[in-house]
């Protein structure tokens, strides 16, 4: 029988965990910290120990993983309504299942000394540098899926950009424009054009937002820096349909009459 060891078994989890969140919040664009991730990634890898449990009935083996990926969910993106939820909870649950059916069919076709399967939760003995080849490998996948597969919202669609910084709102015309593709190449998410002098509350006499930067960008007639930060938050809202979505963006400050422009791309799912 395979010894396995605790400290090797939950590092093992917190890494897949970690991977698993991202890709969610990559599929959905929803926003996670690195805090919060990893926070999240702990929790999650304590029902790895049931691995240590005796073999579990189906049906409450799926009643354990269901109540593992809605409070996993929950603590790494909020409560943000029952849709949200149901959504976030699916896309996470999808990548665990994946990943899952794929180290189980592994197991099952080439039977290795260095795995270990029970209760749908898996032990590997082997190198780290394989690990993250792997998970690399699969998080291009999903990557190339998503774009593939992913409607692109009604860019027509009337949009409010709420924008929280500090103690500071600011409320922006939303413009979807599938030409805003801006991207931060630091964190990989997308830019957000603000008029810059809506802004002239947070920018206490025209100063930049603490941790802002500069990033290249171009357009048809010209090419320069636009200052970029991350806000704390920002919510779209679908001015017709009703429907909020908190987005995963940062904010660059720019000349643009006042709105806010975004890529459609940031609202599917």
């Amino acid at each position: 029988m395979q010894t396995i060891y605790i400290d090797v078994l939950i590092v093992l989890n917190i890494y897949v965990n970690y991977f698993l969140l991202r890709i969610t919040a990559r599929i959905t664009h929803s926003p996670l910290s690195f805090r919060r991730c990893i926070i999240t990634a702990v929790y999650g890898s304590l029902y790895s120990l049931l691995i240590l449990a005796p073999e579990l009935h189906s049906y409450i083996n799926i009643l354990i993983k269901i109540f593992a990926a809605v409070t996993i969910v929950i603590i790494a993106f909020g409560f943000q309504g029952k849709k949200r939820l149901l959504i976030n909870t699916t896309a996470f649950f999808s990548s665990n299942f994946i990943l899952a059916g794929t180290v189980y069919a592994v197991y099952s076709w080439l039977k290795p000394e260095f795995m270990h399967f029970n209760n749908s939760y898996f032990y590997i003995d082997f190198s780290l540098l394989l690990l993250v080849v792997t998970t690399a490998v699969m998080y291009f996948l999903v990557y190339t899926a998503e774009n593939f597969l992913c409607r692109t919202p009604d860019s027509t669609d009337c949009y409010d950009v709420i924008i929280k910084y500090n103690n500071s709102v600011v409320t922006l015309d939303g413009l979807a424009d599938t030409g805003n593709s801006l991207t931060d190449f630091f964190s990989g998410s997308p830019v957000i054009v603000c008029d810059k002098k809506k802004f002239s509350g947070i920018t206490d006499n025209g100063k930049i937002p603490k941790g802002f930067r500069l990033l290249p960008c171009s357009t048809i007639s010209d090419s320069g820096f636009i200052e970029i930060f991350r806000p704390d938050e920002v919510l779209i809202k679908n001015i017709l349909s009703g429907e909020n979505k908190k987005v995963d963006a940062v904010i660059g400050l720019g000349e643009n009459s006042g709105n806010a422009i975004f890529n459609p791309k940031i609202l599917k799912i």
